[in-house]
């Protein structure tokens, strides 16, 4: 334990210094929820929603930070480790990848759950927004989500050779998600082809979750969204595990 909170201490130091997951974890789902608290405040979220547009959005906002640092900051963060072959001087020390991932996971989670805070404090005591659902439902399904989509960051990270190749990978699914999945536009305006392009993505099935979760829906709703997401983190894990990569 005393090695990981060395190690967490400092990389959470490297972290903040570098500004990045401030912004796109923190700042940028804030500015998110401002934005569209201010254009469509309490309105329905669409033609005959029973709910404001705030109510259906929250949970698909709050993802915004866990995208950011699960799929983007975990991955580019341990290959460029990887490239300044830091790994390779971890290597020959008692750190297993499993700690060296344990860690760089622990910061990202400790960035989401802040976002999450400031994202419900302000939409509550801003722009009116009141949780219908169960609170241990959606964190249960947050947790989930985080599990699932940090998941993907660790299998990148964890086999990706060089930092160019792994802010490919990231790119190509960092964005489309970030866009298509209803963190930004909401998933019931799309159209109905590009509803079924959003459902092939991971993180429109944790949208899917938290939003029942938030709304008191049905739980068998979220089957489906927990059963895949589950599949995937297995997966993910194991894969980022077994052909971890030092050099």
């Amino acid at each position: 334990m005393k090695t990981f909170r060395t190690m967490l201490k400092t990389e959470l130091k490297l972290s903040l210094r570098g500004m990045d997951m401030f912004i796109f974890a923190i700042c940028m789902p804030l500015i998110v929820l401002v934005i569209l608290g201010i254009i469509y405040g309490n309105k329905p979220a669409f033609a005959g929603a029973e709910y404001s547009f705030l109510e259906q959005s929250f949970g698909a906002i709050a993802t915004i930070a866990i995208c950011a640092g699960g799929v983007m900051g975990l991955p580019l963060v341990i290959s460029e480790y990887r490239s300044k072959k830091i790994l390779k001087r971890f290597k020959v020390t008692p750190i297993s990848p499993t700690m060296i991932l344990s860690v760089q996971v622990s910061i990202y989670v400790l960035y989401a759950v802040v976002s999450l805070t400031l994202l419900y404090l302000v939409a509550a005591n801003i722009f009116g927004y009141r949780f219908q659902g169960s609170p241990l439902h959606f964190i249960g399904g947050y947790i989930l989500v985080i599990i699932s989509m940090f998941s993907i960051g660790i299998m990148v990270g964890g086999i990706a050779p060089n930092t160019k190749i792994a802010g490919i990978i990231t790119s190509v699914l960092y964005f489309p998600m970030l866009i298509f999945s209803g963190s930004t536009l909401p998933y019931e305006v799309m159209p109905a082809a590009l509803q079924k392009f959003a459902d092939i993505l991971p993180l429109t099935q944790g949208i899917k979750l938290l939003k029942a979760a938030s709304l008191g829906l049905a739980v068998d709703s979220t089957l489906f969204p927990i059963f895949a997401m589950s599949v995937l983190a297995v997966i993910c894990i194991v894969i980022s595990i077994r052909f971890f990569k030092w050099e």
